[in-house]
């Protein structure tokens, strides 16, 4: 394999994890969504080299949809959201930002620790593709549980379906139809969950889920 094939594969694989850690250090929602629509440029970039790489034109669909969807139509309906329903535009986190990047740190090397030990055989780039994928995966989860306000976990959710998308490319292993109905399911899924959002700050005037629970907690 050519060494800038598999260094640029790793730049743009890389960045992504970077671009993570930006996310993971914000505290405006304004600021999450713009680098989340980063990360999705980040990720459309990758993909674009695995599609030229690994000569597979399918993939440049992905590229379409995750330009379309990922770095256009949310993040302009996120910022449209949070306009509408006036949401407190600081993010409340469930722990400081420094022990969070710590622990976003560990993750890191947890997951390539993990994952070039279980995968020795395996092609040099996939293998390294796949790392920093778990890698982006975890940190997707650690957004999800440490930030308590209900769009940063949407964010969390589909940073870490980013992390998927990663995986499934650098492994050569997705088809085309998978690409397309996993892209919908994405799509819906923010739909549905704006929908809740709506209904959730009509009825509580919040859409901070401790909030919601310490709510919860009273009716019982």
């Amino acid at each position: 394999m050519n060494g800038y094939v598999f260094d640029t594969a790793h730049l743009f694989a890389g960045g992504l994890v970077l671009v993570s850690f930006m996310m993971l250090y914000q505290d405006r929602l304004h600021a999450l969504i713009n680098v989340f629509a980063l990360h999705a440029v980040v990720l459309s970039l990758s993909v674009a080299w695995q599609a030229y790489t690994q000569a597979a034109p399918h993939l440049y669909v992905t590229v379409a949809i995750a330009v379309a969807f990922k770095v256009l139509v949310i993040p302009i309906a996120l910022h449209q959201m949070i306009r509408r329903l006036g949401i407190h535009r600081e993010i409340e986190t469930v722990v400081g930002i420094g022990p969070t990047m710590l622990a976003g740190m560990g993750l890191v090397a947890l997951s390539m620790m993990v994952m070039l030990r279980v995968t020795p055989e395996a092609d040099p780039l996939a293998r390294e593709d796949l790392a920093f994928a778990l890698a982006v995966i975890l940190l997707g989860l650690l957004i999800m549980v440490t930030r308590r306000n209900a769009v940063s976990q949407i964010i969390g959710f589909m940073s870490l379906e980013n992390g998927l998308i990663l995986a499934a490319t650098g492994a050569k292993g997705m088809p085309l139809v998978v690409e397309i109905s996993v892209a919908f399911s994405v799509l819906i899924a923010f739909i549905v969950i704006g929908v809740f959002l709506f209904r959730i700050r009509e009825r509580f005037d919040t859409v901070d889920v401790h909030a919601l629970d310490r709510f919860r907690g009273e009716r019982r």
